[in-house]
C-alpha cells in the first residue's frame, strides 16, 4: 500500500508542473497588470521600477520556475488589484468555498444515491419514472439557469431565502463559518442545491444504471435460487458492487464541485475563490488566477489518490497479494 501511495505521489508531481505551466502561460499574457496598478497617471520611471518588482522583466521560463518554487513553499506572489499576499487572500475566501462544496457534495450524495438505488430496484413503478424525468431536468438545465430560477421562487416569490452573500458567519482565528448561525444556513440553502443538482441527478442515473446491471448478473441470480432475502440482495450484494464506478464519479464531482463553483458564486455573490477568481479575471491578477489554477490540480490529484484507496476498502477483487 505505501508503495502504491509514492508511486501515484510520483506520478502527480509532472502533472501538477505542467498544469502550473499552461496555468502561468494562459494568464502571463493577458492584460497589462503594471497599468491596472498604476491606472492612467505615472511616470516611465515608475513603470520601469514596478515591472522590475513584479520581476516581469525576466523571462517567462525564469518567472515560471519563482512561481512555482514559491507555490511549493505555500507563496504565491502578490495579488496585482489588491496588493496583498494571494495566499492570505485565498485562505480567507476558502472557507466559504469548501463550506458550500461540502454541502453540494453532502446533498448530492444523500439524495441521489437513495433515488437511484429506488429507480433501479423499482424501475416500471410510475414515481420511478418521475424521478427519470427530473433527472433529465437536472441535468440539462445550466447552472446559472438554476440559480436564477431558484432565486425566482424563493427569493422574490416567496422571499423565504436571500438571494445572494453567505449570511450571519461565526469567526474563528483561522476559519469562518455559517453553519452555526440561522442566517448562514439560511444563504446557503439555494447556492448548495443550484451546485450540487446536476452531480446529484449525475449520481442517481449512474447508480440506477449500475444496479439494473447487476441485478441481471449471474451471482444475483444464484443468491435469489439459495433463498436469501431480497433486501440482502438489493443492498448486500447488488449496492455493494455499484459503489466502485460510483465512488469514481463522486470522488472526481467533489473536485469538480469545487472547480467549477464560479457560476454559482458569481450568480449568488458567494464570498468564495471562484467569485475571486472571476475578478481576478477582469483585471489580469495573474497571481491569484494561477494559484487558484495550481490549488485546483493539486485537489484533483489528492480526491484521485483517495478515489484509488477507497477502491480497496470496497472492491475485494482488487487488493491483490503479491
Amino acid at each position: 500500500m505505501f508503495a502504491f501511495i509514492v508511486s501515484r505521489v510520483l506520478q502527480a508531481v509532472p502533472v501538477v508542473l505542467v498544469v502550473g505551466l499552461i496555468a502561468y502561460a494562459m494568464f502571463a499574457f493577458v492584460g497589462d497588470p503594471v497599468t491596472i496598478m498604476l491606472g492612467t497617471d505615472y511616470t516611465e520611471a515608475q513603470r520601469v521600477a514596478l515591472v522590475k518588482q513584479l520581476g516581469l522583466d525576466q523571462p517567462f521560463f525564469v518567472q515560471y520556475a519563482k512561481f512555482m518554487w514559491a507555490a511549493l513553499h505555500g507563496e504565491f506572489g502578490i495579488s496585482y488589484r489588491l496588493a496583498r499576499p494571494v495566499t492570505d487572500l485565498l485562505a480567507e475566501r476558502m472557507p466559504a468555498t469548501l463550506e458550500l462544496a461540502l454541502t453540494a457534495s453532502v446533498f448530492a450524495l444523500l439524495i441521489g444515491v437513495p433515488m437511484g438505488v429506488y429507480t433501479g430496484i423499482y424501475r416500471t413503478a410510475f414515481s420511478s419514472r418521475v424521478f427519470m424525468i427530473f433527472s433529465l431536468i437536472g441535468v440539462s438545465l445550466p447552472t446559472f439557469l438554476i440559480g436564477i430560477l431558484l432565486i425566482l421562487v424563493f427569493s422574490v416569490w416567496l422571499q423565504v431565502l436571500p438571494s445572494f452573500g453567505r449570511g450571519d458567519v461565526v469567526r474563528f482565528p483561522h476559519w469562518s463559518t455559517g453553519f452555526l448561525t440561522t442566517g448562514g444556513l439560511k444563504a446557503l440553502i439555494l447556492p448548495a442545491v443550484t451546485l450540487g443538482l446536476f452531480q446529484m441527478t449525475l449520481i442517481m442515473r449512474l447508480v440506477r444504471a449500475e444496479m439494473l446491471e447487476v441485478l441481471r448478473s449471474d451471482y444475483i441470480k444464484f443468491a435469489r435460487a439459495r433463498g436469501l432475502g431480497t433486501r440482502a440482495i438489493n443492498f448486500g450484494h447488488a449496492l455493494r458492487n455499484t459503489l466502485v464506478p460510483v465512488i469514481t464519479i463522486a470522488g472526481l464531482q467533489i473536485g469538480g464541485i469545487i472547480a467549477f463553483s464560479i457560476v454559482t458564486e458569481t450568480v449568488f455573490q458567494w464570498p468564495g475563490m471562484g467569485l475571486l477568481f472571476v475578478q481576478s479575471v477582469q483585471v489580469a491578477d495573474v497571481p491569484v488566477m494561477a494559484a487558484y489554477l495550481v490549488m485546483i490540480s493539486v485537489l484533483f490529484v489528492l480526491i484521485n489518490l483517495v478515489v484509488d484507496l477507497l477502491y480497496y476498502a470496497v472492491d475485494p477483487r482488487l487488493r491483490v497479494v503479491r
